[in-house]
């Protein structure tokens, strides 16, 4: 039995083979064309919890076991009051084969923070790092090894209870799932993004800083909207505050300006702290670039593109890591592209990224932990 703040080793995992794995060749064929998200690897990790209040309990029964479905009764509590959380990050295959997970810790310690507020289990970090440490290292052969390709991994937490009462959960389970990716946009080149002006994302007092998925299932909507109108992602703002820029549906965002200045909008406790996020803002002020988190308006943005003082715009998350921001568009209106959209300090930042993630370059961040 596991004790709420355990020392951990990866021995604690208990391993159960999938007796039906992907075959070699249908393995190559998969990572020849991976997507995203399309296809998972042979096995989960899988922790389990109970206890009478989030703050308690134990945890236990940690194992690697085959991928296969979850059997739910119709009464867990998940299913009705929508208690889960999730993460996503990524392991990449390095040029001498080697294995590296980009940022674990941080991936754990938001986690807890997305657990708190909805009222779930605290996972300790070790415990979350050396889940997705052994599922990584057992599914290894899965990771794909051409450009803009990674492992990509979701862990989540869902409420397991069978009841309906309104209140915190009394089991949880807490799985690590893996799955190969290519690029999340398929190309490098600029997105165009819909402005959804009759859509929030998260309200003030909510859970917009949170990872759970009645945030993601709140953009849907307006992001089925952004796809019929031609773009590939919806930006939400806060009209109580002059429309201020708070995040794409699963990205935060950065404007470049003239001087080299980047400004993101301030957390209001509305808007993700991304991981990349705050990576982003260290290697540029390492690169000597000046880093503003404030608020920053529709407006501003127009204007800024018009006099160019808005030199690049562009979103950044785990699954694109950092993708140039076309034009902004809405009903009746647009804003165009940048006038150096995709520009220097964009591909600067892009390639020091990707590059500390891959082992093409330096980490000095100590940002990487070895798996394999």
């Amino acid at each position: 039995m596991l004790e709420t703040e355990p020392t951990l080793s990866t021995s604690i995992f208990t391993t159960t083979e999938n007796q039906e794995p992907t075959t070699p060749e249908r393995l190559a064929e998969i990572l020849a064309a991976p997507g995203f998200g399309e296809f998972m690897t042979d096995h989960v990790a899988k922790v389990e919890w109970s206890g009478e209040s989030p703050d308690g309990g134990e945890w236990r029964d940690a194992r690697i076991e085959p991928y296969g479905p979850l059997s739910l009764d119709p009464a867990t509590s998940v299913l009705h009051y929508g208690q889960e959380v999730f993460e996503g990050l990524k392991a990449y295959r390095h040029q001498d084969g080697s294995v590296w997970l980009f940022r674990p810790e941080a991936n754990a310690q938001r986690f807890q923070k997305s657990a708190r507020r909805l009222a779930l289990p605290e996972l300790p970090v070790d415990l979350f790092v050396d889940a997705v440490r052994n599922l990584v290292e057992k599914d290894s052969r899965w990771i794909p090894e051409g450009e803009g390709t990674s492992l990509y991994l979701r862990p989540f937490m869902i409420a397991t209870e069978k009841f309906l009462g309104v209140r915190p959960t009394h089991e949880a389970l807490f799985e690590v799932i893996a799955s190969p990716a290519a690029n999340y946009f398929g190309t490098p080149e600029p997105v165009d993004i819909w402005w959804a002006r009759d859509y929030a994302r998260a309200g003030e007092g909510g859970t917009g800083a949170a990872k759970c998925g009645g945030n993601y299932a709140a953009s849907l909507l307006p992001q089925t909207e952004a796809e019929e109108k031609g773009c590939k992602q919806v930006i939400f703002t806060d009209p109580h505050r002059d429309n201020a820029v708070e995040e794409l549906g699963g990205m935060n965002v950065f404007f470049v300006f003239s001087d080299g200045t980047l400004v993101t909008p301030e957390l209001t406790g509305t808007i993700l702290e991304g991981i990349t996020r705050t990576s982003i803002i260290q290697l540029a002020e390492e690169q000597g670039h000046r880093v503003v988190e404030r608020k920053i308006t529709v407006d501003e943005w127009r204007d800024g593109v018009e006099s160019g003082e808005i030199a690049e715009v562009f979103a950044c998350g785990t699954a694109a890591v950092v993708a140039p921001m076309g034009r902004l568009l809405w009903e009746d209106g647009e804003i165009p592209a940048a006038k150096n959209t995709n520009g220097e300090v964009t591909e600067l930042l892009r390639t020091q990224l990707t590059g500390i993630q891959t082992g093409r370059v330096e980490d000095r961040f100590g940002w990487l932990t070895r798996v394999v």
